[in-house]
């Protein structure tokens, strides 16, 4: 049973670049145990708020706290070691290598045997290598992408990339997944399969893939970016909606679809 509470704890946070205000005083829970989703109009600062969490970003002001501990300001590779992962807006994957290596690139802020070791092919980074492996192939198999595991990424179509990019933020094995508009550009077909992939990884698929603890036990926390208002609405137990760099409004989708700022802000007028 997954454990409740806070998991990301976000104080006061503000953001600037230059004259320009990105982020002001955003406080915000990221709970426990739930999908939570992030509305707003173009730059209203929800990437940037992202780029924040997972040390993308400094912000000048603030405090955010991931297992009661500080981690602003912590270089990203550290902040995703701690369990944060993310995709991103635009797709940032080797687009020269396969879905294969994309993924396994992942893994190897993961690997604990030294460079020195690889010589030893019987020695304990094989083992490890393997593991790793084992585990990229269950991420593989899980996101349906078994026939492109050799494809150069670069040459596949855009949906079939976002998967990748997806299987590579589950390769860090997080506690917390930050999806930055994942269906971006996608059609209805592919918007249902990835709406599907994010409620699995949610849940957890328990014994389907034992030697995975992230596809085994799901993840704790997700925080979703999307457009679609129909996907958010269907996916997400809380919505936070920013405009202009602030919090304008926090609830469930039956009291955010109410709210008359956030229909005058995002939603538009009726």
């Amino acid at each position: 049973m997954k454990e409740n509470g806070t998991g990301i704890n976000i104080k006061d946070l503000s953001l600037w670049f230059g004259g320009v205000r990105a982020l002001t005083d955003i406080n915000l829970e990221i709970r426990r145990n739930e999908i939570l989703a992030i509305i707003g109009p173009n730059g209203a600062g929800k990437t940037c708020l992202l780029n924040c969490i997972n040390g993308f970003y400094k912000p000048q002001k603030g405090e955010i706290e991931f297992n009661n501990k500080k981690i602003n300001g912590i270089r990203s590779d550290k902040v995703a070691r701690m369990g944060i992962a993310r995709t991103f807006q635009n797709i940032e994957l080797y687009s020269g290598l396969s879905a294969l290596d994309n993924i396994m690139a992942a893994r190897h802020i993961l690997m604990k045997q030294n460079i020195f070791s690889t010589f030893l092919y019987f020695g304990p980074a094989h083992k490890e290598e393997v593991a790793h492996r084992r585990t990229v192939e269950d991420i593989i198999d899980f996101l349906e992408i078994e026939h492109i595991r050799k494809t150069v990424v670069g040459s596949l179509p855009y949906g079939l990339r976002k998967r990748v990019e997806l299987g590579r933020a589950l390769a860090l094995e997080p506690k917390v997944l930050l999806l930055d508009e994942p269906m971006a550009g996608m059609n209805l077909e592919e918007k249902e399969d990835i709406a599907r992939f994010i409620y699995d990884i949610f849940e957890g698929q328990g014994e389907s893939y034992p030697d995975t603890p992230v596809l085994r036990d799901g993840v704790d926390s997700i925080v979703l970016i999307e457009h679609d208002m129909g996907v958010v609405m269907d996916l997400a137990d809380r919505i936070v909606v920013l405009d202009f760099g602030r919090k304008i409004a926090e609830g469930t989708p039956a009291e955010i679809a109410a709210n008359k700022d956030v229909i005058a802000a995002y939603l538009g007028q009726k």
